[in-house]
């Protein structure tokens, strides 16, 4: 028995946020040509990483695109659970291509720092500067769908880390413009890959946890059977299982114990009770309930050991 509490997204929002994605695309193809052209001219591995990073922006976003449209699926006996998954894993592997590129930058800048070259300035800080400004309008363009998206919030952090590669490759090429060391695009390249790292492994760590069927981080089980054996029926809460579907939906199951032998309609009542108690003090939203009589269960442990079945 169980009961969902869900909240529907509008159809004209998923459709502004895959036309958002499909601008910022764009924008970060048109930057990527650019900054790998301007590269190649000025000799500058900082913007050669960017632009790098930039394609990298691309394919994330497609993904992102892709993924988006694939969630809003609906559900069919084969797929019971639709596509929700699919924005987790975007932003799974999103997350840590951010990470496989800051280490491909550190290992090219620190070859570099042995071997400075001669770098274009001019070119770097026009380029940088252009990457801001475009980076800067996808940026705006996502965030306010990275606020409750995991998978928008990876394609969110590239665009933001990119900005934020492209403000240094500008302050970068103001000091070899000012004083000549050349040593400083190296030393920046260092600099947006350690970024790159600390950005991406919480979103690394958020989407392997929820891919992984953990308890979400923010629900507490003993509190939950501590609440949950207030309510007078009820003598124990057992086989407790949480987890998240995707960054909105916390489903749980668990077994419930009843003190008496009541029928059916006071059942019903006191369940329906309990699933307003999860979701209005645990934001829980989708309740799978197994009622049964106290003692039925052999073991009504919290959390159940699965026995190995031997044939």
């Amino acid at each position: 028995m169980g009961k969902g509490h869900h909240a529907h997204a509008h159809h004209d929002h998923g459709e502004l946020k895959g036309r958002n994605l499909g601008i910022a695309i764009l924008l970060n193809v048109g930057i990527t040509v650019a900054q790998v052209i301007g590269g190649i001219v000025s000799g500058s591995l900082a913007l050669l990483s960017d632009a790098m990073h930039n394609f990298s922006d691309v394919l994330a976003l497609i993904i992102s695109w892709f993924a988006s449209k694939l969630s809003g699926r609906k559900q069919t006996s084969r797929q019971t659970f639709g596509y929700k998954r699919a924005e987790i894993l975007a932003a799974l592997f999103n997350a840590i291509s951010l990470v496989v590129i800051a280490f491909f930058l550190l290992k090219e800048a620190v070859q570099r720092i042995s071997e400075p070259q001669d770098i274009e300035s001019g070119l770097v800080m026009i380029l940088g500067g252009l990457s801001i400004v475009l980076n800067g309008l996808s940026v705006l363009l996502v965030k306010n769908d990275a606020a409750d998206n995991i998978n928008m919030r990876s394609a969110y952090l590239h665009l933001l880390s990119d900005m934020v590669s492209s403000i240094a490759i500008v302050l970068g090429g103001l000091a070899m413009y000012l004083w000549e060391i050349p040593w400083i695009d190296s030393v920046l390249s260092i600099l947006i890959a350690l970024y790159l790292v600390y950005s991406s492994w919480g979103l690394v760590k958020e989407s392997v946890r929820i891919l992984m069927q953990f308890t979400p981080v923010q629900i507490n089980l003993e509190e939950i059977h501590t609440k949950v054996k207030e309510l007078k029926e009820i003598q124990n809460m057992h086989h407790v299982h949480v987890w998240q579907l995707d960054d909105k939906q916390i489903n749980f199951e668990a077994h419930i114990s009843f003190k008496e032998d009541l029928v059916l309609s006071e059942v019903n009542r006191v369940l329906h009770k309990l699933e307003h108690l999860l979701h209005d003090q645990f934001e829980i939203n989708h309740v799978t309930i197994q009622p049964e009589l106290s003692g039925v269960c052999e073991d009504e442990s919290l959390v159940s050991q699965e026995r190995k079945h031997i044939h």
